[in-house]
């Protein structure tokens, strides 16, 4: 059973809608401008706008037709079903090899560079192109900082890069 797009985005929606009435309930901190309370409040608002975009269908536009050609014995076949995907064992390689580099760099050179690499391989693994591996390399791991340094107040390894803020 296959369970629609829709229902999975209203799902997520109330997951997350849960996470931030859950955090909101929990009583802040004297003295300290974030608390216990944000972080469930920022997952379940993150939920609540990916649910949503999940089930008013944000992307479906971007997936394929499958295309149907003749194969050589007369019957017809999904286009490029024999033909080899690129980068199918790197999906099943990538993961394992990447926890690894980020377990034993981390403290030497950071956690921008680290954080890095790590987006651009995965990018990469999962077919994407060098262009989008290196625009999210240069944007995801600076914000993930500002996120979690700045607002969470979680500390992260500078390493070799620290930030200037």
């Amino acid at each position: 059973m296959q369970i629609s797009n829709r229902l999975t985005g209203i799902g997520l929606a109330v997951l997350g809608a849960a996470a931030a009435y859950g955090g909101s309930l929990l009583p802040p901190v004297p003295g300290q401008q974030v608390g216990p309370n944000v972080f469930p409040m920022v997952i379940g608002i993150g939920l609540v706008l990916c649910g949503i975009a999940i089930a008013i269908g944000v992307g479906s536009s971007f997936e394929e037709p499958e295309q149907v050609v003749a194969a050589e014995d007369g019957s017809h076949v999904p286009a490029g079903q024999e033909a080899p995907v690129p980068h199918a064992a790197l999906k099943t390689v990538v993961p394992p090899l990447l926890l690894l580099f980020y377990a034993f760099t981390v403290d030497h050179l950071g956690f921008i560079p680290t954080a890095a690499v790590m987006v651009a391989a995965t990018c990469f693994a999962l077919g994407g192109t060098w262009r989008s591996a290196l625009i999210l390399a240069l944007c995801a791991p600076p914000a993930v900082h500002l996120v979690f340094a700045k607002l969470l107040r979680v500390p992260l390894p500078p390493g070799l890069l620290p930030m200037p803020w």
